[in-house]
């Protein structure tokens, strides 16, 4: 039989459960929201509201949750840390702790917010309040020193100027993608083709034959 302490962990747990429903539903596609059950840590996701890290009920537990099984000290909220998906998208999270009575860490409620999604609305916003777009400055004649920063701003503008993400657009509004990119001299960094394919989710090949 249960004794108190555990009817009282499962009723807390519970209780969460109802937060990351809601959660999740009210930023549908947006935010992935998820429960672990920190009392089994092999399988930890209780549950998931937006899955976008491909991730189950029952898989286990992250390395953030494993800190928290090991030292009840751990900080009980991490907010706004950087992360990433499995695709390589960019993510914002927050992790939150949940202890029962004795003080020991029993679940966690995490928040990830795909911010790849909110290209187009900043792309939107910055059109919004411009005051000059008759005179916009010419591309260098060189682009060696354009870094990685550079180049996943330019993919991911270039991306919502086409209604999506880069790796959300079809075959051909990759190619005209990848063919401004080659016009405007991004090429001309020894790694740009790599970086490209890895924004866009195609192989390096593909790129290059986009270019043609």
């Amino acid at each position: 039989m249960r004794t108190a302490e555990a009817e009282a962990d499962e009723h807390l747990i519970r209780e969460s459960e109802k937060i990351a429903v809601a959660l999740g539903r009210m930023f549908p596609g947006l935010c992935e929201v998820v429960l672990h059950d920190l009392r089994d840590p092999q399988h930890a996701i209780r549950a998931i509201e937006n899955n976008l890290s491909g991730r189950q009920v029952g898989d286990s537990a992250t390395e953030l949750g494993l800190a928290r099984i090991a030292d009840p000290q751990y900080p009980s909220v991490i907010q706004n840390y950087p992360n990433r998906f499995p695709d390589g998208r960019p993510a914002k999270s927050t992790s939150i702790g949940i202890k029962n009575s004795a003080g020991e860490y029993i679940a966690a409620l995490c928040l990830n917010l795909d911010v790849s999604v909110l290209s187009p609305v900043t792309l939107a916003l910055s059109n919004l309040v411009a005051t000059d777009t008759e005179h916009r400055e010419q591309p260098l004649e060189t682009l060696r020193d354009r870094n990685a920063r550079e180049l996943r701003q330019a993919v991911e503008a270039s991306a919502a100027e086409r209604g999506g993400t880069p790796r959300s657009l079809g075959r051909e509004a990759k190619r005209a993608l990848v063919r401004q990119l080659h016009a405007d001299g991004y090429f001309d960094s020894r790694d740009a083709a790599q970086a490209i394919a890895d924004l866009l989710g195609v192989s390096r090949a593909t790129v290059y034959n986009y270019t043609k």
